[in-house]
């Protein structure tokens, strides 16, 4: 999730400031607000689920009728898609905010390094104490390590960016292809975790309903799993390429809506062609195969993986294009302060789903048709909280939280409105 925000930097008694509303880019916040909105779709699954149903929709559930429609739909237009999305809005927030601190003489490395070891803290107590999905610890790592590429030049970050995002790609292919030479309590592990028997799906259920300490001692296992191993295989390469790919997409004027409509047009265009193709096509061959854990867990999973890019070049360019007219003015001003408060939409939607699933006892008790109704009720949520919200105040109080944290002050939020 990007939460690096665009930075105007103004000498205030020899401190560095915040950008104001005034300053932004409204259309990245557009964008931003709609990928929080977006994540939701996919990240509810695993919020009203057994950890399993995410990667094989076979594991648990009813997967029939109008349930295996809603499951199409978030596979095919929103699993990975949002999640390239804030990847690369991160990237853009990692130029423009260091471009603002040296326009202004100061020493970068300090204040950036400082930023992302709070967004490190914050992920950490995400991850451990809420949700192993959390994706903040993965841009934290990710963030520092392509901070030396801000200043490349477009082709080159489009080159590098695409590469790193071409290695999970053979990753899983090796795996895959490699499963047949496996120990066989290597594969039995993996074939318990793709499809868990019963008394493990009820287990699951118990502890992860139960008191909050249990749930935090089963958490920990996969979190550390998604922060270690999943992230050398997958996550580390997919965050820094698309990161880098963002840094390019903002030198370039194609994130901030700089280039025509025709470019929006045949980018779209190429994105929704290319992007349904490979991911129809995957989800037809897992259903051949049985959502078998040789194929669909590696190979199977490629389709999606490489299909998702291009959908998000789609989504990117009906935004963009969207951004440069005045039509729907008012929804484009209630998504931009969705967008604006992202960081805290995104922990407030674990919040109210754990507290809803986990805390209440409605873990593994939702369908899939009655989870889309569940995100229809979040995103009324956001949207009145972050509009309401940012009538009083500048920043959302996350934001302001992190942000005073990492200027080492507390930072004014009244705004301007008062």
């Amino acid at each position: 999730m990007n939460f690096l925000y665009i930075y105007s930097m103004e000498q205030d008694k020899n401190q560095l400031v915040p950008t104001t509303q005034e300053k932004r880019i409204t259309s990245l916040d557009i964008l931003r607000g709609i990928a929080v909105l977006g994540i939701l779709i996919v990240n509810m699954q695993s919020f009203s689920m057994i950890e399993a149903a995410y990667l094989n929709p076979t594991a648990y559930g009813d997967l029939s009728g109008l349930n295996r429609q809603v499951w199409l739909f978030v596979h095919v237009f929103g699993d990975q898609k949002f999640l390239a999305l804030f990847s690369m809005l991160f990237g853009v927030g990692i130029v423009l905010f260091t471009e603002k601190l040296e326009a202004n003489g100061q020493r970068v490395a300090g204040i950036y390094y400082s930023r992302l070891f709070w967004l490190l803290a914050f992920g950490l107590i995400h991850a451990y104490l809420f949700w192993y999905g959390d994706i903040l610890v993965s841009y934290a790592i990710s963030g520092a390590l392509v901070y030396p590429l801000r200043r490349w030049k477009v082709r080159g970050l489009f080159t590098l960016g695409l590469a790193l995002m071409a290695v999970p790609a053979f990753n899983y292919w090796l795996f895959g292809a490699s499963m047949k030479y496996w120990p066989p309590d290597a594969v039995d592990e993996l074939l318990h975790s793709w499809k868990p028997d019963a008394a493990a799906i009820a287990k699951e259920i118990e502890t992860m309903t139960g008191g909050w300490v249990e749930q935090i001692i089963w958490r920990a296992k996969t979190t550390w799993k998604m922060q270690t191993f999943v992230y050398a295989i997958l996550l580390g390469w997919k965050t820094a390429g698309l990161m880098i790919v963002g840094m390019g997409l903002y030198k370039s004027g194609i994130i901030i809506a700089k280039k025509s409509n025709l470019f929006y047009f045949l980018m779209g265009l190429i994105g929704l062609g290319v992007g349904l193709s490979l991911i129809i096509q995957g989800v037809n061959k897992n259903f051949e195969v049985g959502w078998t854990v040789q194929y669909s867990m590696f190979l199977g999973w490629e389709w999606n993986y490489i299909g998702s890019f291009f959908m998000s070049l789609f989504y990117l360019s009906v935004v963009m294009f969207w951004a440069r007219t005045d039509v729907f003015v008012r929804a484009q001003n209630i998504l931009a302060a969705a967008g604006r408060m992202a960081f805290s939409n995104y922990i407030l939607t674990t919040i109210i789903c754990v507290i809803f699933f986990n805390g209440f006892g409605f873990l593994g008790k939702v369908d899939r048709v009655a989870q889309m109704v569940m995100v229809a009720v979040v995103w009324i949520i956001l949207l009145l909280f972050s509009n309401i919200w940012l009538h009083y105040y500048k920043f959302g109080p996350l934001e302001w939280l992190w942000r005073s944290l990492t200027y080492k002050k507390k930072l004014s939020n009244t705004s301007d409105n008062q």
